[in-house]
């Protein structure tokens, strides 16, 4: 096994090399609760701890689509960051936060979910702030989580899962009237905003221009 600790980026990664599906699990077991991300791709794992930046705007991410079902009465059951792996691909990753809105019915009840019987999640979110060694979307691609919504940058982008490649798209294929762009305008106020404040003016954009149940 080959370890690279990526000085060069921030916040500090750990890229190991020629790793066992067996020693990925041993792993994860050992992690457990502690705020630290494993992405495992073939024999390749990366270690990173996120940063309280990166936090904060996956946590806003994450109010943001659980206060839009609450207004819009749709079922959004969320794992937070989940692991999701497949043993015949030699894969697996934490997202962000995840999502299962026309899957909910599937896994509601369920404490453990195995990816060969039950679906993956309907939406991923994944804030990148930093570099990383692994393609997190391809793995995405291979467990077939059909929507991802990345922001990189201050930049949203909805990609949505087409023929094993994800291409951006206006709107989300899990809430086909939400824009990204309606989205981002949201994650910018943390500029000067707090979380709180943010979604409150969240509920009433969602009244004014989102369709409500009874109101269609």
């Amino acid at each position: 096994m080959t370890i690279t600790v990526e000085e060069d980026v921030w916040p500090p990664q750990v890229h190991l090399q020629n790793v066992t599906w067996d020693m990925y699990q041993k792993l994860l077991r050992s992690v457990g609760e502690q705020n630290l991300r494993l992405t495992y791709d073939q024999g390749e794992l990366e270690i990173m701890s996120p940063l309280p930046e990166h936090e904060i705007e996956k946590k806003l991410l994450a109010r943001l689509i659980e206060s839009m079902g609450d207004e819009l009465e749709i079922d959004v059951e969320g794992l937070g960051s989940t692991t999701f792996k497949r043993k015949s691909l030699k894969k697996g990753l934490e997202p962000d936060e995840c999502y299962y809105i026309r899957s909910a019915s599937a896994i509601r009840g369920k404490k453990r979910l195995d990816l060969k019987r039950e679906p993956p999640p309907d939406l991923a979110v994944e804030v990148d702030l930093s570099y990383r060694t692994i393609d997190k979307r391809a793995i995405y691609a291979a467990l077939a989580v059909p929507e991802i919504w990345s922001l990189d940058g201050g930049k949203l982008e909805f990609l949505h899962l087409r023929r094993g490649k994800y291409e951006p798209r206006e709107t989300s294929l899990s809430f086909p009237f939400l824009r990204a762009v309606d989205v981002e305008r949201f994650v910018h106020m943390l500029e000067d905003k707090s979380q709180s404040a943010i979604i409150k003016m969240w509920r009433s954009w969602i009244h004014k221009n989102l369709p409500l149940k009874g109101s269609r």
